[in-house]
């Protein structure tokens, strides 16, 4: 009976997904729509949006004072500006893969400074075989815990290590009787040299997946014609854990150079040491413990990392919970392949303690959600910037849930597709674009929605 109640369920969530794109409003404000500065973190917010070739970086009021150009970041993930007006970020692309051919740098005038592509050798759909990184969704420099600002850290060291997440092809009977396109980290030099890797697909009995999973991904769903391979597992971030009490306090699991990952097709996220184990894991399924029960079944899930020291909520996971539908399992009325197994049609913000697994924080809204890319950053001043990436929105809440910032992506004229959405944003302070003079901030005052309107 719980399972016949569970797929009603189900049900009736994609019920609701269906409905979501036809309720869509087709006239709405963009911009920065509430501003109060005397409840933020004021500073530059730096944008990646999807399918652009640029960097933007907005002030409080939502003006562009920044825009770096030669990218091409929605295969590769997120861009990030260091200290002194530099940006890190993707370029290239590798269709229909979703990956990008290089990480760069550039400096404040544009000029390329730093590049990493040397991964593996591709032959593009013009035949020409060249080097490429193989990089998408996630990359993190050694000395940028968690990828955003902390008072305790100033990124930009030359002899940092960069942590690439990356594409890899080939068969693994163990997974599935199809090419696969694996998810690979790689650990990099200053110079390029690849100093450590991991390859997911060789550690697939260490997840957990039941045996009604395994048979799902032995049966080949998800397979691409396109691709010629099967995305199984999907990384879509990876992050140095960083420094953090737990390591300090003799717990080794948290080692400051393991990685956390997050699979978005399984519901896992893990932490991996330096010898290759899972050493920590939250997923697939929610329902195998009381604290995973408590904190409710995680879905399509992005961004998960551990609050770097020198911010409220320090050593504790954050996850943006997605929804949307994700995991393996048994064929049900809304997976009738075996995936895609859970289902929600709202989004989280999760903070959790990762030793109790205690639900310490978390952001919900009967209207919030985007079903794929975003994130979450915890601000000095105990606040979250928040990236409801699909619907092109970020914004800002105070631990209460108060929404004190707010900018809503306008469609870019540099996509094709008229994309508005926003990959990931981050919130850095105004002196690491020196520059940049300093902008003046002004209140904004947004009228009560049932003011809201257009005159005749």
């Amino acid at each position: 009976m719980y399972h016949i109640r569970r797929a009603a369920a189900f049900t009736a969530i994609i019920f609701c997904l269906c409905q979501i794109s036809f309720a869509a409003p087709t006239v709405y404000p963009t911009g920065t729509t509430i501003f109060d500065p005397s409840r933020t973190w004021n500073g530059y917010t730096v944008l990646t949006i999807l399918d652009t070739p640029l960097v933007v970086v907005i002030d409080m009021n939502g003006n562009v004072v920044k825009e770096w150009e030669g990218f091409n970041l929605s295969p590769g993930g997120p861009a990030r500006v260091i200290p002194e007006g530099r940006v890190l970020g993707t370029t290239g692309a590798f269709p229909p893969h979703q990956e990008a051919l290089a990480l760069v740098q550039q400096d404040f005038s544009g000029n390329e400074t730093w590049r990493f592509d040397r991964n593996e050798q591709i032959t593009l759909p013009d035949g020409n075989s060249i080097w490429s990184a193989r990089i998408h969704h996630d990359w993190q420099r050694s000395d940028f815990p968690a990828g955003y600002y902390s008072p305790q850290f100033t990124p930009g060291s030359d002899d940092a290590r960069t942590l690439v997440l990356s594409h890899h092809n080939h068969v693994d009977i163990n997974v599935a009787a199809v090419t696969l396109e694996d998810d690979r980290l790689l650990e990099v030099a200053p110079d390029g040299s690849i100093l450590w890797e991991w390859l997911a697909s060789e550690h697939i009995n260490a997840f957990g997946f039941s045996e009604q999973a395994r048979a799902t991904l032995l049966a080949g769903v998800g397979y691409s014609p396109a691709r010629g391979s099967m995305d199984w597992f999907h990384i879509n971030s990876a992050t140095y854990v960083g420094p953090n009490k737990w390591f300090d306090a003799g717990d080794e699991r948290f080692h400051p150079d393991n990685v956390i990952i997050s699979s978005r097709q399984s519901s896992v996220i893990a932490i991996i040491n330096r010898t290759g184990n899972v050493v920590w894991q939250l997923g697939p399924d929610f329902d195998r413990s009381a604290e995973e029960l408590a904190i409710g079944q995680i879905i399509g899930q992005h961004h998960a990392h551990l609050i770097p020291p020198g911010l409220p909520g320090a050593g504790h996971v954050m996850i943006f919970d997605n929804g949307g539908s994700s995991g393996y399992g048994a064929p049900s009325p809304i997976a009738p392949n075996g995936s895609g197994i859970y289902a929600r049609a709202t989004s989280r913000v999760l903070e959790i303690d990762p030793i109790t697994l205690k639900l310490v924080w978390q952001y919900r809204q009967p209207n919030f959600f985007s079903t794929n890319i975003s994130g979450a950053q915890r601000l000095p001043n105990g606040n979250t910037l928040i990236t409801e990436g699909a619907p092109g929105r970020v914004f800002e809440v105070t631990p209460d849930g108060a929404i004190v910032w707010e900018y809503q992506n306008a469609p870019s004229p540099y996509s094709r597709r008229g994309s508005n959405s926003v990959y990931r944003g981050y919130r850095i302070p105004y002196d690491w674009i020196p520059q940049l003079p300093a902008p003046q901030v002004q209140a904004l005052n947004t009228p009560p929605l049932g003011d809201f309107h257009v005159s005749p």
